[in-house]
Formats: structure tokens, sequence, C-alpha cells
């Protein structure tokens, strides 16, 4: 994902409500997040689609990682060399 533009991606809820179509079509085109205040504050992200799943699957594989870094860190991995024993042996039956 590629980082907010200050200059062009944070814009009160105000201009959101006047340009909808027009901003949902930058962040579409650009890729990009569209940041939006509210009383001067950040309130929301608005994201394309394609970027949130994106985003998602990438969350996902780190999740899986940490849970396989704890498992081989308890003693529950499986050695490089018995894991292609192991799949060999299997492609053999």
């Amino acid at each position: 994902m590629i980082g907010p533009n200050v200059a062009e991606d944070i814009k009160p809820i105000s201009e959101f409500r006047a340009r909808t179509a027009a901003l949902i079509a930058q962040v579409q085109r650009s890729r990009r997040p569209l940041i939006l205040t509210q009383h001067g504050r950040g309130s929301v992200v608005l994201l394309d689609v394609h970027v949130f799943e994106a985003m998602r699957e990438e969350i996902e594989l780190l999740r899986d990682l940490g849970v396989a870094e704890r498992q081989i860190d308890g003693g529950h991995g499986v050695s490089h060399d018995d894991a292609r024993r192991r799949i060999l042996a299997a492609a053999d039956e």
C-alpha cells in the first residue's frame, strides 16, 4: 500500500459528503488511502477494496508466521531434512 499524500489524501468529512464519487475514484485510481477528518482529527480511512484485500492477506500470512515461529520455539518444529524425507516417503506411497 502506498502511504497517503498529505496534500491530497486528508479531507474533512464535509468535503467527502460533497464530493463522494470523485474522492472514491481518486482512491481507486491512486490506490492510496483517503483519511477523513472530523472536527480536525482523523476519523476514518477509506481504502480501495483491492488494497484492503491485499492487506488482509498479508496480515493473515504474518499471523500464520507468528504461529509457526511460536511452534518452532516450543520445540514443535521439524528439520528441513526430516520434512524432506517425510514428503518424499509420502510421494512414494
